[in-house]
């Protein structure tokens, strides 16, 4: 253990006010520096390729600018910064003498190293994101919800009213495709017979990004399993070089629920069913470990075949920034998930992804039942509105619109309406 941090703790120690806290600010930086300094050059290129593909996006699309996520917002601003802030209790904690410095390496060093992938991986999705929507812009497809014509990525308290909405509307004036990141999230709930009917929502498996053909607004069907309408398209995106090898803690849906009610037994019985068959146990074996209250441990790409699995979609992507080992991406490939390999930061890569979901829009043309105005042509109804009320006449605005195509079409063949 070493570093100039250390040194500023024996500093620190006999420090009070004002030159106290100047010391600290000083301990927290040059520790960011010594755990992932050499990692955050790698990081501000990355956001520099977000940040060129918002700007791309937002002039391709019309729309007024992108919302981030508080968190992911603050770590675009300044990475070093964001992750000196994840110091503040942990740096008082050590001068204060309640951590050893040894306690405060390990601990200290695993939240700022956690912080920063976290925030990476937000990073990387955030740009397939907003490259894939470029690529729908320039196929002319607009933003038609939100209605602020911001592309939100965060989903700040857009659930309490117990849907869960998209993230965007996209239309080209006839086809249309809603996406939503990071779904299914919990709802709001009241009581406990809402908290049992929302509890599959609290631990569903999370996809990256969700995807449907026409304009779906409430994905939410709490009496089907899985408890979300089944997508179109997933795409899941992988930042990471090693991202094959790494594993996480699966719990949420497979460990067991806080009580033992029936509806919850019944619902995981089909999730033990299918974990067994991926990692080839017996259903048998997974139950007692998850009366033992344990997650299970899963290599990253099996969770995405879980992904594939359980949802059902008409197609799933898999979009990594580095390469895939063969054989990987050959058991991949035979789950019927398609993986875009060695995308990095080339926007190009990603038309196909943009290609499928504007095939599933052409699925949904019969949910899509609106059309894009122009400025202009929102004016004309207006105009057209007020002179037939001025008459004394009644007309409802889609009335007016399909009179008026009508008289169009009319003449385009040549021929007058009756």
């Amino acid at each position: 253990m070493g570093g100039s941090w250390l040194l500023t703790y024996q500093r620190l120690r006999g420090a009070r006010g004002r030159a106290r806290e100047e010391l600290l600010e000083r301990l927290k930086a040059e520790f960011v520096a010594e755990v992932v300094g050499g990692e955050l050059e790698r990081v501000r290129e990355w956001i520099s390729e977000l940040r060129s593909v918002a700007d791309r996006a937002c002039r391709a699309l019309g729309a007024r600018g992108v919302v981030y996520p508080k968190e992911t917002k603050s770590f675009l601003e300044d990475p070093a910064l964001h992750l000196r802030k994840k110091l503040f209790i942990y740096a008082h904690d050590l001068a204060r003498g309640k951590l050893t410095p040894s306690e405060f390496l390990e601990r200290a060093g695993a939240a700022v190293r956690t912080s920063l992938l976290t925030n990476s991986r937000s990073l990387y999705q955030a740009w397939v994101y907003l490259a894939i929507v470029y690529h729908l812009a320039r196929e002319g497809f607009r933003l038609i919800y939100p209605d602020d014509i911001f592309l939100h990525l965060e989903r700040s308290g857009r659930q309490r009213t117990g849907g869960i909405p998209p993230n965007a509307v996209l239309s080209d004036g006839v086809r249309a495709v809603s996406l939503f990141i990071e779904a299914p999230r919990p709802v709001g709930w009241e009581d406990t017979s809402d908290l049992s009917r929302a509890w599959k929502l609290y631990v569903a498996l999370r996809p990256d990004m969700l995807a449907y053909g026409g304009r779906v607004l409430n994905i939410v069907t709490l009496d089907g399993d899985p408890p979300v309408l089944r997508p179109d398209v997933i795409i899941e995106c992988k930042e990471l070089d090693d991202w094959h090898l790494r594993a996480r803690e699966l719990k949420g849906p497979i460990a067991v629920p806080l009580s033992a009610e029936e509806w919850r037994e019944r619902w995981i019985a089909g999730l033990y069913a299918g974990l067994a068959d991926v990692l080839n146990v017996r259903v048998s074996d997974l139950i007692s470990r998850f009366k033992e209250r344990r997650g299970l441990r899963l290599k990253d790409y099996k969770i995405v075949i879980l992904y594939r699995r359980f949802y059902n979609p008409r197609r799933m992507l898999l979009v990594t920034r580095a390469e895939t080992p063969p054989e990987v991406k050959q058991l991949l490939e035979a789950e019927g998930i398609e993986v875009l390999d060695r995308v990095g930061f080339s926007a190009d890569r990603l038309r196909a992804a943009a290609e499928a979901l504007v095939e599933v829009a052409e699925a949904g043309v019969a949910r899509a039942d609106f059309v894009e105005l122009t400025p202009r042509a929102r004016e004309l109804i207006k105009v057209a509105l007020e002179r037939l009320w001025g008459r004394g006449g009644s007309v409802a605005p889609p009335d007016l619109v399909e009179r008026a195509l009508e008289d169009y079409v009319s003449r385009l063949l040549g021929e007058r309406s009756p």
